[in-house]
């Protein structure tokens, strides 16, 4: 999915049919931004999948075949949400560093800003999530396993 297409999209998401949405601070914004972005490319990756939309033919973006670096496929970025599902279970505000800086983009700063936390606080979070999800979506566990 294309940057900008992603971003119209989360942005119809979070405001809605709303005039004007409203949010309580940077964090209530950046939290939903976050949570949409997932959403909608969680939800790309399932159709993507799906017999009836050509799920198991391969497919072939021509705009991505001469990018020389690969590109996540839609298993990969479907094991990291399920993974994500199950460290919220166990740390909330781990995963939301891991939300703010995967799907929006944000620094280690910024997302510290926004969540009220350290940038070290930030940085040891990301840490943690980064080998926790490592290890849940590289040793082939899933959540029916």
């Amino acid at each position: 999915m294309q940057a900008t297409a992603l971003v119209h999209e989360a942005w119809l998401k979070l405001a809605g049919g709303e005039a004007q949405p409203r949010w309580n601070d940077r964090a209530h914004f950046f939290a939903a931004a976050a949570e949409a972005t997932r959403r909608i490319l969680v939800d790309n990756a399932r159709s993507k999948r799906c017999v009836r939309h050509g799920g198991e033919l391969e497919r072939v973006d021509l705009a991505t075949l001469q990018v020389a670096a690969p590109v996540a496929d839609e298993d990969e970025l479907l094991a990291v949400h399920e993974a994500l599902d199950e460290l919220a279970k166990l740390d909330a505000r781990k995963t939301e560093v891991v939300k703010l800086r995967f799907f929006v983009g944000l620094t280690f700063a910024e997302a510290a800003e926004v969540l009220g936390i350290s940038e070290a606080t930030a940085k040891r979070d990301w840490a943690f999530a980064r080998a926790w999800l490592y290890r849940r979506c590289g040793s082939g566990e899933s959540a029916g396993e």
